[in-house]
């Protein structure tokens, strides 16, 4: 399929007018829907000029579609969930004892560190936003914390399991891509991972300090008697989210892991908070509305169900087409390979792995591309340097992987939104480790070229017989 019948400036052409419609979709508060179905329409006409037929493109376009068919059924399945573990009481009941025991904590650094941790286990970051993330969110409104300084710490927490979690599968598809083992890859991502997560922990830990004093017992009370009044309430409860990252942590696919949270709800729903099963199949697919007597906590136990997701489901399939466009007429290597042509320091190579692995998931909308492309293409040109490809992989888990949920219009951003009603725009200024990893990576990749290029670039010597 991929030959050379497109030119330079096709490219070009293809990626200005996507960005502007998905821009003016953006601005002007349109569904994406309509930007990647105009990108789509604009970038079949070009190609068609250049020889391809309606049926090469549609075959492109199915193909992409059909790679990502897991992603579709998991954006399904945490409109799903997120609602019936409102309606369970699993997420109430987490607000609960979390109002309970964090009282006098720095909730913000504390929130930060536990997300981080549960995303490694859970290996999905919008599995992690969609559970622990919204309980996170319940307890920082008791505790005067603005939702958007918190989903921006809790993306940050969430997105390490993209980038270090072992059943992660972004993560997984880096290092079938360089063609690289976990442990290995690992070991180098320490250099990046350990001064990014004390940073970004020592920030949050001083603006958490503003919200420390701050919390109003009183409001922590009335909103415990809601959930109290509302709910049935049990410590018992909580052995369903944590069979959940019990199951992530034996390696249970997330799909088989997000399906076993939901029927755990479901019954939990019908026995414990004695919901009518036409109730609990309405808020599945159409969303959840907590009814309690706080109006505030109503707000914050609110879930559009599966209907929620389905533009979200568009739109992803829009950018995956569209994508897919990119990648199989082979519009983008030519792209990668002229902008590394000339390259001949290590430290130069890593800048501009990390450059084209942000780009392509920036336009792209997802990181699927920002992960494939650079990782093919680029493996010739850091053997010729003499550079280990754990340093591939782990220049592109640190750029194009973490930035994804910075951009309004990325798949990870619509989930999100979706999910918790805060779009990019709001949250973003405060996912700082997102900012710091791309900064962070290409600092230490030139410090390591320059003084300790054996040990950080070939991390496993003993490995290859050296």
């Amino acid at each position: 399929m991929e030959n050379c019948r497109v030119f330079k400036s096709d490219l070009y052409i293809i990626l200005l007018l996507s960005l502007i419609l998905i821009a003016g979709c953006v601005i002007l508060h349109f569904s994406l829907v309509y930007g990647f179905l105009g990108s789509i329409i604009m970038a079949s006409l070009i190609l068609t000029k250049r020889g391809y037929s309606f049926h090469e493109i549609g075959k492109m376009i199915l193909e992409g579609i059909m790679e990502c068919k897991t992603l579709y059924l998991l954006i399904l399945l945490i409109g799903a969930t997120v609602s019936i573990w409102l309606s369970s009481g699993v997420v109430p009941v987490m607000i609960y004892y979390g109002f309970q025991y964090m009282k006098g904590m720095n909730f913000l650094f504390s929130a930060f560190l536990i997300t981080s941790i549960m995303s490694v286990f859970m290996g999905t970051a919008v599995g992690t936003i969609s559970t622990i993330g919204i309980a996170l969110l319940g307890i920082g409104k008791g505790f005067g914390v603005p939702d958007e300084v918190l989903l921006g710490t809790i993306v940050s927490g969430a997105f390490i399991a993209d980038k270090i979690s072992p059943i992660s599968g972004l993560l997984n598809l880096t290092l079938s891509t360089t063609k690289t083992k976990y442990k290995s890859v690992v070991k180098s991502m320490l250099y990046t991972l350990v001064p990014v997560y004390l940073i970004t922990s020592m920030i949050y830990y001083f603006i958490g300090r503003v919200y420390t004093g701050n919390v109003d017992l009183s409001n922590l009370f009335k909103y415990q008697q809601a959930i109290v009044k509302g709910f049935y309430v049990s410590p018992w409860l909580l052995l369903l989210p944590l069979g959940v990252v019990c199951m992530s942590v034996f390696g249970v696919k997330i799909i088989k892991t997000i399906s076993m949270g939901l029927v755990g709800g479901i019954l939990i729903s019908s026995i414990l908070q004695k919901m009518a099963m036409v109730d609990i199949f309405h808020a599945i697919f159409f969303g959840y509305q907590g009814a309690t007597t706080s109006s505030e906590l109503n707000s914050i136990l609110f879930s559009g169900g599966i209907s929620s997701m389905l533009e979200v489901l568009l739109i992803v399939i829009g950018a995956i087409s569209l994508s897919s466009i990119l990648e199989k007429t082979g519009m983008v290597k030519p792209l990668v390979s002229r902008s590394t042509s000339t390259v001949k320091s290590k430290g130069e190579l890593v800048f501009k792995t990390g450059m084209i692995s942000s780009i392509l998931t920036i336009v792209t909308c997802d990181q699927t591309v920002g992960i494939i492309l650079p990782g093919r293409l680029l493996k010739e040109k850091y053997d010729e340097l003499g550079i280990g490809q754990e340093l591939l992989a782990r220049t592109i888990s640190d750029t194009g992987t973490i930035i994804a949920p910075l951009f309004p219009w990325n798949v990870n951003a619509l989930i999100i939104g979706m999910i918790t009603g805060l779009s990019a725009v709001e949250y973003a200024p405060y996912a700082v480790l997102c900012y710091i990893f791309p900064l962070v990576s290409v600092v230490v990749s030139y410090l390591v070229s320059k003084f300790t290029p054996e040990v950080l670039l070939h991390p496993n010597l003993d490995c290859y017989g050296s």
